[in-house]
């Protein structure tokens, strides 16, 4: 696999492409936003954390049959994907309360829900990603209904088997988000983006203390800590 010419340079990642039409890599930074970018750090090593635990999610969620961009790594900071075309929406699947379920609803962070929530956001970051509802998807050409349908359906089982497999680590899967693309060599509707300590609340079990991104939110320190523990305890999965 040939790395070419860089084709997009966002924020927390750059994307590449290869000699392959069908394939690109992504590069992850060590960049680190939050509040739709207004705080903003550079935390050495975070890509290389991100990039590994996402490729060991993704390729995970591969073999069981839910189709991701994830193909192999590529190196300690990049990863080999599928090249899609981009849905700007993003589910979002919540299991307990937290962020902004919590702001919004008034309702304590941590408490348990009786059913799974599943979010349908806007990914536009001039409008603040905001939550709409499967109409507004589809009047704005995002979508068709079908899609959406297949979209949380996809969501739903990626939710029943991170769940579990986080629970065997001693992490509560608070929450996560995922997006999603058509795939350019068979128009497949897959997961198109990471699923990380970035994109995900991961809380230990026993201590409750976050091991993710609100570590950088909220100021708590040690953020790539949380991240290396997170990797630590995956790696432990193939013992």
């Amino acid at each position: 696999m040939q790395k070419r010419e860089l084709i997009f340079d966002g924020n927390e990642k750059q994307v590449f492409a290869t000699d392959d039409p069908h394939k690109v890599i992504f590069r992850y930074k060590d960049v680190t936003l939050a509040f739709d970018s207004i705080k903003r750090a550079v935390l050495r090593g975070k890509g290389t954390l991100d990039n590994k635990i996402s490729a060991i999610l993704l390729g995970y969620l591969n073999r069981e049959g839910i189709h991701t961009h994830f193909v192999e790594l590529f190196s300690e900071r990049e990863q080999i994907c599928r090249k899609i075309e981009i849905i700007p929406l993003e589910v979002v699947v919540r299991n307990r309360v937290a962020g902004s379920m919590s702001r919004n609803l008034g309702i304590p962070e941590g408490t348990f829900l009786r059913n799974v929530v599943y979010e349908l956001k806007y990914n536009n970051d001039a409008l603040g990603d905001p939550l709409i509802n499967e109409h507004h998807a589809v009047a704005l050409g995002l979508a068709t209904y079908d899609e959406l349908r297949r979209m949380l359906d996809v969501a739903r089982r990626a939710n029943d088997l991170l769940k579990p497999l986080f629970e065997r680590l001693d992490i509560d899967l608070v929450d996560f988000k995922i997006e999603f693309g058509r795939a350019s060599d068979n128009g497949d509707i897959i997961i198109s983006d990471e699923i990380s300590p970035d994109t995900s609340r991961l809380w230990d079990r026993r201590t409750k203390e976050p091991l993710d991104k609100d570590r950088f939110r909220m100021d708590l320190g040690n953020v790539v800590a949380g991240y290396e523990e997170v990797y630590k305890r995956l790696l432990t999965l193939n013992d």
